[in-house]
């Protein structure tokens, strides 16, 4: 059996009378990669920041190989082998692409605090490497701040692996690429988590790229999970067809 490294069981969240999640259990083992989807208002998002640690659940655990790290800070899981990507961007536009992953190496080695001035003295074999993984070495002396949006996605994925995540949390990774860009990145995210052993949950509402880079797929509706399983038991699922009608999703386009 492949190791379970997300455990979450029973994760709720309630906002003002209302409740966004009800209930939800979900694994993702190493070397998985697991899209969690849904209609807006399903509860996706809550669920993913649960997770990820921007919001404290109301009931429910949340484990990390078997470590309870429910309601703990982002910067808590990160140190824990958690890492995360986001829609937006985040590198730093005036650093190199290199500097970028070395400050994230510098981070992870708790050596923050001497990182200015001597950037590029530290970590540039370390950083050359991560970026390899991602296809990105050959710029790594460009600023950030003239590199092209999908090769910006890269490197966000290039400094979220610096870390060396046991999981990966991807939130919505391919928003706002073009569409070869989009296989192309989730593609590489796939093929990673396989070679890698890293587990990755991601949301994402490109269903294109779910169904073809996802090992499974849940399914959230009204905040608890409607369906769960491989990509061909869901496009084939009649209640996810039913749900997602009004949205105007079929199963290979884009919602």
């Amino acid at each position: 059996m492949s190791t379970k490294v997300l455990e979450v069981e029973g994760l709720r969240k309630r906002f003002h009378g209302v409740e966004a999640v009800r209930g939800v259990d979900l694994t993702v083992c190493a070397g998985e990669a697991v899209a969690l989807i849904g209609p807006n208002g399903a509860g996706k998002t809550t669920c993913f920041n649960m997770i990820g640690g921007q919001l404290r659940p109301d009931a429910g655990r949340v484990r990390i190989k078997g470590e309870d790290v429910t309601g703990m800070s982002p910067r808590l899981l990160w140190q824990r082998g958690v890492g995360r990507t986001f829609q937006i961007t985040a590198a730093f536009a005036s650093m190199t692409v290199r500097e970028n992953v070395q400050l994230a190496l510098h981070a992870k080695a708790k050596r923050l605090n001497h990182v200015f001035g001597r950037m590029t003295a530290n970590f540039g074999d370390e950083a050359d490497a991560v970026l390899d993984r991602v296809g990105m070495r050959a710029e790594a002396q460009r600023p950030c701040a003239f590199l092209a949006y999908g090769d910006l996605k890269r490197i966000e994925l290039a400094i979220a692996l610096a870390a060396a995540p046991k999981l990966l949390l991807m939130d919505e990774p391919t928003a706002g690429m073009a569409p070869g860009e989009r296989v192309q990145l989730m593609a590489l995210a796939a093929s990673l988590a396989k070679r890698e052993g890293i587990a990755v949950l991601f949301t994402e509402h490109d269903m294109d790229v779910v169904f073809a880079h996802a090992d499974r797929i849940i399914v959230l509706d009204r905040g608890s999970i409607l369906a769960e399983g491989q990509p061909d038991k869901i496009k084939a699922d009649p209640a996810v067809r039913a749900v997602y009608l009004g949205a105007g999703l079929a199963p290979t386009a884009s919602a």
